[in-house]
């Protein structure tokens, strides 16, 4: 009798159990905050670090999991392809965004990588900056995969100072997907996503925010004494803001340049400060994280891609940048905490690429640099003019690619193979380039790995060049004489920062090899979600709770 009393209560005690388990709702952060730094070096981290505050870089390192070892593993280091690949998992070869522009053969001219002349401009009268849509994008995003888990009930928002950057992390079918218009220093959009912009946009571009940020011109944070991790002011490889005679402190014709020519916000800290604010508007305008169901903001900070560009890594400007954007990020966090709640909204933050020193820095110091392609395509094909006979045998020259044109090899009755062999053997004639390979004959070619898998991941055959240039280690493009650049494999170009903090997160930090593409998968883990289309990611474990 005791037997089957205990028999009976086991019974009742497991449904019970079970009935709870199946009751209970799987548990998922509020909201996901993307936060994507352009040319973000890993080692700003910690090279900055005694001057960040509590709240910003600081809090992110103390109460979130920090990967050491991420690396980018493609080429080329571009904006365009990296967003695209933290948020599909993917690389180049897939997902189909294999620059920022790209030579396409079948319509024989460069190609954006999101440009639609199928929709319109909405916000602007500006007929040519809405005519962006993620249509060039393959495969689908994390973003995508989050609508498509939850039937289309989340709210997705991309936010950046440029289209590429909130166009291809928001996905194919968010609810929106915002940037900056130079013509007028508002944010906007296209028919693409909508017809007219929503009113919150609208109420927030009536602000002029902007105007307000720069009145009062840009001047250091700190005392510039206080700026020891970067070169004195005006140091001879650094770009000009505006009508600036110089590159240095204080700029006080930031308002007129402003008022002048928009775009200039964008190489100052200034434009991520409307960039976090317009984040801000789009959060509390859509409502987005005040349910049950998982919202995702992407956000992408761009002005210290274009500080980076203008003046190089160890300018005091590009300091500054950060400095501010440490404290831009405090605040953001902080209103995270009050509208969303600590602990119910996860955050990543990470880079589409890094940047090389200036090569002006690298030769004041020693180091070896230089510069490359100067005049590159005019003299490929005066190569192959004088070896063949035949004029316009290359179409393009980009992205450290050789594009062969291959209507004119076939029309003159040319080997495509023989002539991609002699520019090669032409090309390792430069003392500059390391390797040059034909790219469909990567796999049996000598390069050492881990570079000749990032060529492989990099090949579209639809959208990349038919040969690929490594060139030596710190050489730049001549056209970066001021400033610096991105694109390349190697460290300061591909090794990035990425930390995970908040729901469903560990604290630490690790040195073990993970690549760009772990991202989207780990999120999708977090999020119980199935993985992007073409993701070749996989989760990291360790930071997953």
């Amino acid at each position: 009798m005791l037997k089957k009393i205990t028999l009976l209560l086991f019974a009742i005690l497991s449904t019970n159990i079970f009935a709870q388990k199946n009751n209970s709702k799987i548990e998922s952060p509020k909201l996901v905050v993307g936060l994507v730094i352009d040319q973000m070096r890993w080692d700003y981290l910690y090279r900055y670090y005694d001057k960040y505050e509590k709240g910003g870089f600081k809090r992110l390192l103390k109460d979130g999991y920090s990967l050491n070892n991420v690396t980018i593993n493609y080429l080329p280091t571009y904006t365009a392809v990296g967003h695209t690949t933290i948020y599909t998992g993917s690389v180049p070869a897939i997902h189909g965004i294999a620059a920022n522009d790209w030579f396409d053969k079948s319509q024989d001219k460069e190609l954006y990588c999101t440009s639609d002349e199928e929709v319109k401009t909405v916000g602007s009268l500006d007929e040519k900056v809405g005519k962006q849509s993620p249509r060039n994008l393959w495969s689908t995003t994390i973003t995508d995969q989050l609508m498509l888990g939850t039937n289309f009930k989340s709210k997705i928002v991309g936010v950046s100072l440029k289209d590429r950057a909130s166009i291809l992390p928001a996905g194919h079918n968010p609810t929106g997907a915002f940037w900056f218009d130079d013509s007028t220093g508002n944010f906007v959009t296209s028919t693409y996503y909508m017809n007219t912009l929503p009113k919150w946009l609208q109420d927030f571009n009536a602000k002029n925010i902007a105007d307000d940020l720069v009145k009062n011109g840009w001047n250091t944070l700190l005392p510039i004494s206080e700026y020891t991790e970067s070169s004195a002011d005006n140091s001879e490889w650094e770009g000009l803001l505006g009508t600036a005679k110089t590159p240095t402190f204080p700029y006080d014709n930031l308002p007129a340049d402003y008022l002048a020519k928009k775009d200039n916000i964008r190489y100052t800290p200034f434009g991520n400060t409307l960039t976090l604010k317009v984040a801000e508007a789009a959060l509390n305008g859509e409502k987005m994280g005040s349910d049950n169901v998982t919202d995702f903001l992407a956000i992408n900070l761009a002005s210290t891609d274009y500080a980076g560009h203008k003046f190089g890594p160890n300018s005091i400007e590009v300091e500054d940048v950060y400095l501010r954007l440490d404290r831009d990020l405090a605040m953001f966090f902080e209103m995270l905490d009050s509208k969303i709640g600590k602990g119910k909204y996860t955050v990543f933050l990470s880079a589409d690429h890094g940047g090389a020193h200036s090569e002006g820095f690298m030769e004041a110091h020693k180091m070896p640099t230089g510069f490359y392609g100067e005049d590159a395509k005019k003299n490929y094909l005066k190569s192959l003019k004088d070896k063949f006979n035949v004029e316009k045998l290359i179409s393009d020259v980009a992205n450290s690619q050789v594009y062969l044109n291959s209507k004119e090899i076939e029309k003159n009755n040319l080997n495509e193979a023989e002539v991609k062999e002699y520019l090669i053997k032409q090309l390792l004639k430069d003392p500059t380039i390391l390797f040059a390979v034909d790219m469909k004959k990567i796999a049996e070619s000598s390069i050492p790995e881990p570079l000749k898998s990032r060529i492989i991941n990099g090949y579209n055959w639809q959208r990349s060049g038919d040969i690929q240039i490594i060139y030596r280690d710190s050489y730049l493009p001549s056209y970066s004489k001021k400033g610096t650049t991105h694109g390349s494999w190697n460290s300061y170009d591909a090794h990035i920062p990425l930390i995970f903090m908040g729901f469903g997160i560990k604290k630490g930090d690790s040195n073990k090899e993970y690549h760009m593409t772990d991202i989207a998968p780990t999120l999708s883990a977090l999020l119980k979600i199935e993985f992007p289309s073409g993701n070749i990611g996989k989760t990291i474990d360790e930071v997953l709770k």
